[in-house]
């Protein structure tokens, strides 16, 4: 899969995409999107501690924002595809230790992380590279996966702001059961609160 020279090139063009000014603009129009996510946070990490964390596409930072207030910020780990992103993470949060990185290619070690999640990021991976960068996901976690993503029971590609392949919704939590049959569903919800989520579904998964 990873060898695939067609799913590279559409991986490539859309991370090319996220890392430029298409990328910036969605920063601009997002940089509030955390406001009231605090209650999640706490919730979830109460009943699922973890001491080290790594959120994959982090943007500016609405989940890390929390994440950073639960546990020590240096045990806080956030990548993202857009440098401008990442300088406003340093800027924002200076303890939290981020950096450029496609989701694809994940730049740690197999289980570094007790919790490894993504939140709206995996709709934007295109289906051909989507299993790789669940896999990865599953890699560097040791413990707990967390997904927070737009569903619908097939997949079904979504107009996104003129741009095509870019956005796509789907039953992401069948998809790591199918391919991680190992893994134990701990907990699922949806998110709708208005200004705070919009309308994603997430499902924590715990592995062996």
């Amino acid at each position: 899969m990873a060898n695939d020279p067609e799913s590279g090139s559409e991986a490539r063009r859309l991370e090319g995409l996220w890392s430029g000014e298409f990328g910036n603009a969605y920063i601009d129009r997002n940089r509030t999107a955390g406001q009231g996510r605090g209650p999640f946070w706490q919730k979830l990490l109460n009943e699922f501690p973890a001491r080290k964390v790594l959120e994959v596409g982090c943007n500016v930072g609405a989940n890390v924002a929390w994440i950073a207030k639960a546990i020590p910020p240096s045990d806080v780990y956030a990548i993202d595809i857009n440098q401008k992103a990442i300088n406003q993470i340093h800027a924002d949060f200076p303890g939290v230790n981020a950096l450029t990185s496609p989701a694809r290619e994940l730049p740690f070690r197999d289980r570094w992380f007790d919790l490894v999640l993504t939140m709206g990021v995996l709709i934007h991976q295109p289906p051909e590279t989507l299993p790789l960068v669940m896999s990865e996901v599953v890699r560097c976690s040791r413990r707990y996966v967390l997904c927070g993503e737009y569903f619908s029971d097939t997949p079904t590609e979504v107009a996104y702001r003129g741009q095509s392949g870019a956005l796509y919704k789907r039953d992401f939590g069948g998809m790591y059961q199918s391919l991680f049959p190992d893994l134990t569903l701990r907990a699922t919800g949806f998110l709708s609160e208005p200004k705070v989520w919009d309308d994603i579904t997430y499902w924590l998964f715990e592995k062996p």
